[in-house]
């Protein structure tokens, strides 16, 4: 998939709600998420960003779950 931008409000308030939620459930500081979410992984920009049509109508478990899924797919600690 390839690496997206913030195109518009809505993809930026998306961001940061996956983050915040994130950073909940992991119990771990929202810094530390956007961080590890932003690093050498990038799945910030190549799969949260880009899959923003499909998550942003699931609910919030779901989006968590998922990309709690793609974090330990690629070997994301935050």
């Amino acid at each position: 998939m390839p690496a997206s931008a913030i195109h518009n409000a809505r993809e930026l308030e998306f961001a940061v709600f996956c983050i915040e939620n994130l950073a909940a459930a992991l119990g771990r500081p929202a810094d530390a998420v956007y961080r590890a979410l932003s690093g050498e992984n990038g799945l910030l920009r190549r799969y949260i960003l880009p899959s923003y049509d499909v998550l942003h109508t699931q609910g919030k478990e779901y989006i968590v779950e998922d990309i709690l899924d793609a974090m330990n797919a690629s070997g994301v600690v935050p």
